[in-house]
Parts: structure tokens; C-alpha cells; sequence
């Protein structure tokens, strides 16, 4: 009967042994079927529209005027750039870079018409849907706020040009660029003396320039030392600086850096981060220039606009 007892119990843990193994034979054979599932790969489609593609972000905001303080709307214009990175069949994904924001997008390509649905993620106020379309190498169409509220223009235009992001180190300003920051006037009380000799104290506007050694320094080519540094403005400095940055494709948030490099035909913003792809030299470069345009001043003058 005793052994009876013992035969029964090995038989029971025999099976239950025997379960165990197959519970995870099964277990395995599911995972493994899953992740067959899952690493198949959706094919891409039309990777010649793939790229960046950049140009004017216009739309109608209330600009109030420098003299008297009036409000009027004026159609204002900003650089953007939107870059297709993968579309399939169902699926398009990319980026849209302007004023130092980086979002992603995701939408839909429609192949008859050839135009694209995207939509930003929608979490930050400044978020919307890209509704344009495919001509050639250029994308038009315009922009819906998710927010209307909370943007100055809720709808804008765009006009793009696909171009192939280039880095190059000899990219400068042009000789002809606008050097004056009218985005930081300064105001400074000056005196007038009259014919009578009567003095009057009055209050001026004055704006922020560089000089011409903007456009001799290389920092993307040269080892600055402290010497061709000690007798620069300071906004030849921050230009000499981020002339490195723009030259990375660096999409700036400072109105006054965007102001300078979007007159040349070679900016092209693709990131809000390009710390890792300087080359030691330039991370050098900027260093020094950091530690001058701390303790560095300023040259202003009037201008007209």
C-alpha cells in the first residue's frame, strides 16, 4: 500500500513537471511569433521625397509701432523647415523646425494629388496640422493652430524649396548683409545746444552693430586666439560665434541670430541641437569667444528704418 502511496505521488509530479515544461514551451513559442510579428519591416515609398525642405512661414499678427505704440497687422515672415524622413503606405514621418522649435509630425501622403497631412503631436500650445502639397522640388499649403488662442497667427502660409542640407566650413555672412541688431534697441539721453546757446536734453533709440571683422574671422576654419579677439564688439563676437552654429544647420531661438544668417541663400535650419557634431576646433573656438563676450561691450548708433 506504501508503495502504492509513493508510485502515485512520483506519477503526479511527473505531470506536473511535464506541464511546466510545456507552459513554457508555449510561452516561448508565443514570444518567439511575436516578435516575428513585430520585426516585420513596412516598406518605404517614394524616398525621393524624402529631405528637407525650407522657405517662408507667413501669417497676419497684430505689430505694434515703434513711434506711437499703435497696433496694426502686418503679414510677418519666418523661416521653416519641414523634413520628410520616412513615408509608407499609411504612414508619413518627419520634423518641422522654426524659431529653435523642433517638433515632430506624422500624417498621410496622398499619392493622386500628391500632398501631405501632418500633424504635430499636439501637446505644446504652438502646435498644429500641415495641410500642402508636392510640386516638383517645392511644398506649399498652409498651417492650422491646434490652439488659436494662443498664437498670435493662427494660420499661416508656406512656401518651401527642398535643398540638401550642407555642411560647410566656409560658409560666411555675405559682404553686402545688414549688420544692425533692431531687435535690442538701447535708449541714451543725449544734449542738443541751439543757436542761442540754450542746452535741451532729449532721449534717443539706438541699435547694436558689428563691424566688418565679421567677415575675416573664420571660426569654423582658424585657431582664434586672444589676440584677434581683444579689440572686437561684442556683437562681432556673437556672430563670429554663431556663424559656427548656423553653419551646423542650428535653428536659432534669438530673433537677432536669425535676422543675420537668414540673408544668406546657405542657412538651412535642421536642428535644435548640433553641440556633438562641432569639431574640436570650433568647440574651442567657442569657449574662448564665450569668455570674451562676457566681459565684452557694445557699439551703438541711430539708424532709420
Amino acid at each position: 500500500m506504501k508503495t502504492l502511496h509513493y508510485t502515485l505521488i512520483s506519477l503526479l509530479a511527473v505531470s506536473l513537471i511535464s506541464c511546466k515544461k510545456d507552459g513554457k514551451i508555449n510561452e516561448s513559442n508565443k514570444d518567439s511569433l511575436t516578435a516575428q510579428k513585430d520585426s516585420v519591416v513596412v516598406p518605404e515609398i517614394h524616398k525621393e521625397y524624402y529631405g528637407v525642405y525650407t522657405g517662408d512661414f507667413a501669417g497676419m499678427e497684430k505689430v505694434v509701432d515703434d513711434v506711437d505704440g499703435s497696433e496694426y497687422d502686418e503679414n510677418v515672415y519666418k523661416k521653416i523647415s519641414i523634413k520628410i524622413n520616412r513615408i509608407t503606405k499609411d504612414s508619413v514621418y518627419g520634423q518641422s523646425i522654426v524659431n529653435g522649435n523642433q517638433r515632430p509630425v506624422k500624417g498621410i501622403f496622398n499619392e493622386t494629388s500628391k500632398s501631405f497631412v501632418l500633424d504635430e503631436p499636439g501637446n505644446d500650445k504652438t502646435d498644429g496640422r500641415f495641410e500642402i502639397k508636392l510640386n516638383g522640388d517645392s511644398l506649399t499649403g498652409k498651417w492650422n493652430a491646434f490652439n488659436k488662442k494662443a498664437v498670435k497667427a493662427p494660420i499661416k502660409t508656406l512656401k518651401l524649396i527642398k535643398k540638401d542640407f550642407v555642411y560647410n566650413p566656409n560658409f560666411m555672412l555675405d559682404p553686402d548683409s545688414n549688420l544692425v541688431d533692431w531687435n535690442n534697441p538701447k535708449d541714451f539721453v543725449e544734449k542738443y545746444t541751439d543757436s542761442d546757446g540754450k542746452t535741451e536734453s532729449y532721449t534717443t533709440s539706438k541699435n547694436r552693430v558689428a563691424s566688418d571683422a565679421v567677415f575675416k574671422l573664420n571660426a569654423s576654419k582658424q585657431k582664434l586666439t586672444e589676440k584677434d579677439l581683444k579689440n572686437l564688439r561684442k556683437l562681432d563676437m556673437e556672430i563670429i560665434k554663431n556663424s559656427v552654429f548656423a553653419r551646423h544647420g542650428y535653428s536659432f531661438k534669438k530673433e537677432t541670430y536669425r535676422d543675420f544668417f537668414e540673408q544668406t541663400d546657405w542657412y538651412i535650419p535642421v536642428s535644435n541641437n548640433v553641440d556633438n557634431e562641432l569639431s574640436p576646433m570650433e568647440k574651442d573656438n567657442v569657449a574662448l569667444l564665450n569668455r570674451f563676450i562676457k566681459y565684452a561691450e557694445d557699439k551703438y548708433d541711430s539708424f532709420g528704418r
